[in-house]
């Protein structure tokens, strides 16, 4: 299964000659806390990494708000999702599409329900439910007490909920991540490459009950975390206003990028994340290409089921670049 993504910076001499809305990253880039940290990690690559991860693990639970005990650090959300995946599950592997297609390439025997018709999803003994939440790539967020729900049907089958929580920085009011500790059908997964603007350095996490985490930690490769990976998470606890602040911004940039690009035509999806997913109702494939050539980067989502080559998801970035790519669209559809 070939499986695209966003962020392709490397076709050109240099990744920094594009302005990319393909990769929904902070585009304010690395705070000056975690440089320092991955500064400091540096003085440790002459050495393997720490075995048992303890600084990561430290830094991750305090953040997370977790018992170490229901955590494991993983080299970004990828291996996590791909983690979870290699549990054992009693029945079908079912995806709430549209979503991340990284899923169904770790689950290829899967089946599908649409994100929006959950309600009426019949649950299967020992069906494993995977849902991307805030989604990717509509940017839509279930409400936490709707994912309980989700999770006790679930429960009640013998089954699995994995939710996947890559953007629930954006959002955190909906996270169910607290109650993994008491619910051993629920798996969480979760990336800070995104809030963090270091996809580079591949840092992530799953949480679960610590007897699924014990499972997972046995079979688990040595080294996950590189030095620099290691020193950003054992960092992370004390900079709750940083992402405080940086919520704040990215709500008022997406909306006002969200108004901007309906002023261009588009239909725009609501969203809690730090992305947005429009309609143009018209191919935008050669719009893309258009862009590109100047060194514009937009996601194509044709290849979700269910949305057409006229869907396009864009990552939001500072006001002065989002007002750029709008004029760049305004340009190109002639409106």
């Amino acid at each position: 299964m070939s499986v695209v993504h966003g962020g392709d910076v490397w076709r050109g001499p240099r990744p920094g000659d594009y302005l990319d809305f393909s990769a929904n990253l902070n585009p304010e880039g690395p705070p000056d806390w975690v440089r320092a940290a991955m500064l400091e990690g540096l003085d440790n690559a002459r050495y393997y990494p720490d075995l048992s991860q303890r600084a990561a693990m430290e830094g991750m639970s305090a953040y997370l708000g977790l018992p170490g005990a229901c955590l494991l650090p993983t080299a970004g959300g990828i291996e996590a999702a791909a983690t979870a995946a290699a549990l054992p599950v009693g029945g079908r592997h079912v995806i709430a599409e549209p979503t991340f297609q990284e899923y169904a390439r770790f689950c290829p025997n899967c089946i599908s329900v649409r994100r929006t018709r959950l309600d009426g999803y019949a649950p299967e003994a020992g069906d494993c439910l995977w849902l991307c939440n805030p989604n990717n790539p509509t940017g839509d967020a279930i409400p936490r007490d709707d994912v309980l729900a989700l999770l006790a049907r679930m429960e009640a089958v013998g089954g699995r909920l994995v939710v996947d929580e890559a953007f629930m920085d954006y959002c955190p009011a909906h996270s169910v991540r607290d109650v993994a500790a008491a619910h051993p059908a629920l798996v969480v997964l979760g990336s800070l490459t995104k809030v963090l603007a270091i996809p580079g350095v591949r840092l992530g996490w799953m949480a679960g009950h610590p007897s699924v985490v014990a499972r997972v930690r046995e079979r688990q490769l040595p080294w996950r975390l590189n030095c620099l990976a290691d020193a950003v998470a054992a960092a992370l606890p004390g900079h709750g206003e940083y992402f405080e602040r940086l919520r704040a911004l990215n709500d008022a940039r997406r909306e006002a990028f969200a108004g901007a690009l309906a002023s261009v035509g588009a239909r725009v999806y609501p969203s809690a994340a730090n992305f947005l997913l429009c309609d143009f109702g018209r191919d935008m494939r050669p719009v893309a290409e258009r862009l590109r050539e100047q060194r514009l980067l937009i996601r194509l989502c044709g290849m979700f089921p269910g949305l057409t080559h006229g869907h396009i998801r864009l990552c939001v970035r500072t006001s002065e670049e989002n007002e750029a790519l709008v004029e760049a669209l305004r340009r190109e559809l002639k409106v």
